[in-house]
């Protein structure tokens, strides 16, 4: 069965930094295309950053260009997303997501992470 398990998260200060990583398991991680969703409260659930099984294509919102990196370890079947510069409008529960496509939609991924919460204080 498989299983993707976020960690990283936690408290951060505005202008700070953080590492997600998401741990998967039981599928063949690199036959998978995998993104970074993110819901903060009261809001709905919205692409972060997604990274393709293959080819090195990347694609992130326009309000996350560059600040945050997505980046895959295929060797050990986990995803990362560095958040740097990070503000108080990046709080939220980020997600992890298995799919075949790496586009910001989230009905292309179809295995999902329980998510981990970050908080940006100002």
């Amino acid at each position: 069965q498989a299983q993707l398990v976020e960690s990283g998260g936690g408290l951060a200060q505005a202008g700070g930094s953080l590492r997600l990583s998401c741990a998967v398991s039981g599928l063949t991680f690199s036959n998978y295309a995998m993104a970074w969703f993110r819901q903060a409260p009261g809001k709905e659930r919205e692409f972060v950053a997604a990274a393709a099984w293959i080819g090195g294509s990347i694609e992130y919102a326009d309000d996350v260009k560059g600040r945050f990196t997505i980046s895959r370890d295929n060797a050990k079947s986990t995803l990362y997303l560095q958040m740097n510069n990070l503000k108080p409008d990046d709080t939220a529960v980020y997600y992890c997501a298995a799919g075949w496509v790496a586009v910001p939609r989230m009905n292309a991924y179809d295995i999902w992470g329980q998510g981990t919460q970050v908080t940006v204080s100002s």
